[in-house]
């Protein structure tokens, strides 16, 4: 039975490979900062902070057949880890990000240029942004001695647990439909292509890959090669909510991103969703069969059904909801927001309350 170490294996890509690795008999660790209870004798839960090297390198004494890492890691933090993680496993996963790629007419292949490669952004090259330090994280690998490693660069994917419009994150958008206010999204990013993928096919693509050694010191993207507008999406989540709800949702359509005045949103939009994305994903396609992926017409409709079925949201940015508000020219109830410091917050930057901003922002 080979030994696998799912590092951050508790989000919308790590809970259904761990499922799936349990499935096919695997025995399997999964690092969670929180304690959790598995139902499946083959699946381990470690609670600990991934981020702490000492957990790492204590955890690290057992030798694994694989680690897939799911972390986001600071550049810096990145070169202390990897050598601890390459020379402990058979063959070691880096799950980094189609956000790498620069801006591409053509269908995206795995040489396509990299953001990090030709931007001439000065002030975007100083920051440590996420696709940014995933194409530095990427280059340590390459750089290295090291040959068991296989990079895997997902696109945007979606399951029951998320399902994104844009930049934005189920919890602000679909949060704000299905508490009667509109939904706030913009035209600079409203008809650009995206290319969405399930969170099952992105898990069956990664294992296509495990223990191939023709994989090793390579890169994948595993993408659908079907592509749609945001428009298109949206239509597709409007569709699933009435059917499911029976509400009919507004739409208010910005000039610019709300998200861009958000300087950890920023880069996102315009060095991604500002961007065309189309993928040939023939190279992944030579391990597992990229026509039987499903389609997003389908699969989001199925995902935002599922997810209706029992909602449950995670974090609400209340600044963000503020900037929403203003966009509407509508007011979130203060019995809805939870918490003084979160409704004070609200207010702050719905009605440019300045010194609750500078207290409280």
């Amino acid at each position: 039975m080979k030994k696998v170490l799912v590092l951050g294996g508790t989000g919308a890509m790590g809970v259904p490979l761990v499922k799936k690795l349990s499935s096919l008999g695997f025995d399997v660790d999964v690092t969670s900062r929180k304690n959790r209870e598995s139902t499946c004798s083959n699946v381990h839960y470690i609670k600990g902070n991934a981020h702490d090297y000492s957990f790492i390198k204590e955890l690290l004494k057992i030798r694994y057949d694989i680690i897939v890492d799911f972390m986001s890691y600071k550049t810096d933090e990145f070169k202390l880890y990897y050598n601890l993680l390459c020379e402990s496993a058979k063959q070691y996963i880096f799950i980094s990000s189609c956000r790498v790629y620069a801006e591409c007419d053509d269908l995206i292949n795995e040489d396509s240029p990299r953001l990090l490669d030709v931007t001439q952004d000065q002030e975007f090259l100083k920051t440590d942004e996420y696709s940014l330090t995933k194409a530095r994280q990427e280059n340590i690998l390459i750089e290295s001695d090291y040959d068991n490693w296989t990079i895997i660069r997902p696109t945007i994917t979606y399951s029951n647990t998320r399902l994104q419009l844009g930049v934005l994150e189920k919890e602000y958008w679909l949060y704000r439909a299905l508490h009667g206010r509109s939904i706030v999204f913009s035209k600079d990013i409203l008809n650009k292509i995206t290319t969405m993928t399930t969170a099952d096919d992105v898990v069956d693509g990664i294992v296509a890959i495990i223990g191939e050694k023709n994989a090793f010191r390579e890169v994948f993207h595993i993408t659908s090669e079907e592509f749609y507008t945001w428009k298109e999406i949206l239509d597709i989540y409007l569709r699933t909510i009435e059917e499911n709800t029976g509400k009919k949702c507004k739409v208010v359509l910005t000039e610019k991103a709300v998200s861009l005045k958000n300087p950890v949103q920023k880069y996102q939009i315009i060095y991604c969703r500002y961007y065309n994305r189309r993928f040939d994903n023939s190279k992944i396609g030579k391990y597992i069969n990229v026509n039987a992926f499903r389609s997003p017409k389908e699969g989001l409709q199925e995902s935002l059904t599922g997810f209706l079925e029992n909602p449950q949201f995670g974090h609400i940015d209340w600044k963000l909801e503020a900037w929403n508000d203003i966009a509407a020219k509508e007011r979130t109830p203060l019995k809805e927001i939870p918490g003084k410091r979160n409704k004070l917050r609200y207010l702050g930057y719905r009605y440019n309350i300045k010194p609750i901003i500078y207290f409280w922002g």
